[in-house]
């Protein structure tokens, strides 16, 4: 059998969701592992006034692509932009790239999705299920497609236990409902949502359910595989560890505590929080069109199916993810931090709420009022938007151990499984600290902000409840099956062994990770707005005048001080 960068050489490929998280680390892992892909075409859509040309070279500019750029210099020159929107017919593209897509496309990797947990059924039916129905009607069309691969998410069928690796069949067919919603108002939609979803969280994983009967009806004769990765993380080795693009996932929750901003949270420390490297990810989905795609004629077509996951294989808790969270970031505190990081878990809604209400609503509160007392504009990172919760041990043992700068209070997580307990120690946590902090922001002259922090905040610990609160058993047989058909370096360099992944370690990169992230994106910020004010000064005789004073202070200052600093009494 082939290695993996043998089946790859000279192949063309193309990659939906390329400038998505997973999206970019896919196209440079191919780039880089199999040096001899042909060309990567990668679907793009215009987005703020960037043509897809502008926003890939954009793209491959970031740190995540500079191994790559050491080892291959040349590697952009493979890269094909390719002018698409997914939500339009015939996915908009030009005449002359569907020929061109038709006639030379050997793989296609479709990992673009809304990652949205609450969005509108519409929306979500239009981003994950409408595009990924035309993505299958073009491949339909290419004359030299080898293989096919979904990325779909190992919750789509979250409503059941013990999941297994086939394709099962959702609660209504996705024809109908793609029928019913066309002549639907959003008003109708919205009301009959709950009803459609039934024992599933939200229309992210009901629609990705949808999206795999989809891929398994329509898909005919053409060579396909799903791919299942659980929550995806940070990446565990390549390109280097702790990788971190974004601050959706758990990335966000950990900035929340590490901040000490999160206090308490609804979860069972003994549930298991299957995270995923985004490097096994990616592996695994190389890994999936090699064997689909080279043992394609030896042996019956069928879907192959891939759970990704880490819980059956390499187990880890909530509670583990707490301890190790905080104790990072204590050792490694963050800029501004709005306290010590400390997280609580708890399983029982009611003490939730409490503790939602004392240790996030009120200190919030309390700092906005102190912001406002002293003339200051609120300076707390609104950073608690995220798709996925973080646990209790490993928050609290990262940032401890890690600290972020100017923290609101020390890290100090804990994860509650009763409703009851964790809704006391919501509002004597959060609540009434935020409440509080905002009080002193307002009789200090500052516009309040904590709460807003902290509302927004809970509103995605009320998404997250769900997964952090159960488990999961994922039957991984055939994800076992692949690593054994790979050869001794293909096993190093495409690793999908997670029973090697070191837990306490990879939590620290990826605290560290998220970190640099947000010292990044200040960093930018700031060179942003002194760009801002050069053009400014360039352009207005009165900013250049206010300049000109300000150095001209800062210049008397500094002799003034030269002087009395040589001054002989």
């Amino acid at each position: 059998m082939l290695t993996i960068p043998e089946y790859y050489e000279g192949k063309n490929v193309l990659i939906t969701g390329a400038t998505g998280f997973m999206g970019k680390v896919l196209l440079e892992k191919l780039l880089r592992s199999c040096p001899g892909v042909r060309l990567a075409y990668v679907l793009v859509r215009p987005k703020a006034g960037h043509a897809p040309d502008a926003r890939i070279a954009d793209m491959i500019n970031c740190k995540l692509f500079d191994r790559l750029r050491e080892e291959q210099p040349d590697f952009s020159e493979k890269i094909v932009a390719v002018n698409s929107d997914l939500t339009l017919p015939d996915l908009d593209l030009s005449s002359e790239d569907q020929e061109t897509l038709t006639g030379s496309i050997n793989i296609v990797f479709h990992c673009a999705a809304t990652i949205r947990f609450n969005e509108p059924l519409k929306d979500a039916m239009q981003l994950n299920v409408l595009a990924t129905q035309k993505m299958v009607s073009l491949a339909q069309k290419m004359k030299n497609l080898e293989v096919f691969i979904h990325v779909s998410t190992a919750y789509a069928h979250c409503d059941r236990e013990l999941i297994e690796e086939v394709v099962y069949p959702p609660p209504v067919d996705y024809k109908k409902l793609i029928d019913t919603l066309e002549w639907m108002d959003d008003k109708l939609v919205s009301l009959m949502t709950p009803k459609l979803l039934g024992e599933r969280p939200n229309t992210y994983t009901y629609t990705k359910a949808l999206a795999e009967q989809l891929v398994q009806q329509e898909c005919g004769n053409i060579n396909v595989a799903i791919v299942r990765p659980s929550i995806v993380g940070a990446s565990w080795k390549e390109p280097f560890p702790g990788w971190i693009d974004n601050f959706n996932g758990p990335s966000g929750i950990f900035i929340a505590a590490g901040k000490g901003i999160l206090r308490t949270m609804r979860a069972s420390n003994n549930a298991v929080a299957d995270l995923v490297p985004v490097d096994v990810v990616i592996n695994t989905t190389l890994a999936a069109a090699w064997y689909s795609g080279s043992q394609r004629h030896a042996r019956p077509r069928s879907m192959l199916v891939y759970n990704c996951t880490t819980g059956g294989i390499n187990p880890f808790r909530w509670g583990e993810v707490e301890y190790h969270v905080i104790s990072t970031f204590k050792r490694n505190p963050l800029e501004q931090a709005f306290r010590r990081p400390n997280v609580n878990l708890t399983t029982n809604h009611l003490i939730n709420q409490y503790w939602i209400a004392v240790s996030h609503k009120a200190p919030a509160f309390i700092y906005d009022l102190f912001l406002r007392m002293s003339g200051r504009e609120p300076s707390v990172l609104v950073c608690c938007t995220p798709a996925f919760l973080s646990t209790e041990n490993c928050i609290n043992m990262t940032f401890k151990t890690n600290p972020l700068e100017q923290a609101f209070r020390r890290p100090n997580v804990n994860l509650r499984s009763n409703p009851f307990t964790n809704q006391y120690w919501t509002t004597v946590s959060h609540t009434l600290p935020a409440m509080l902090y905002d009080a002193f922001l307002l009789l200090t002259g500052q516009k309040p902000r904590m709460m807003k922090t902290i509302t927004r905040l809970h509103k995605a610990m009320m998404v997250l409840e769900y997964f952090t609160s159960h488990s999961w058993i994922w039957n991984t047989d055939n994800l076992t099956m692949l690593m054994n058909q790979m050869g001794a370096e293909d096993r190093k360099v495409f690793n999908i062994d997670v029973r090697q992944l070191h837990w306490a370690e990879y939590m620290e990169n990826y605290c560290m990770g998220t970190k640099k992230l947000r010292n990044i994106r200040y960093t930018f910020n700031t060179v942003l707005v002194v760009f801002i004010w050069r053009i400014f000064i360039a352009r207005s005789q009165m900013a250049r005048n206010i300049w000109y004073f300000v150095v001209s202070l800062c210049f008397k200052f500094l002799s003034y001080f030269r002087a009395s600093s040589t001054m002989r009494y």
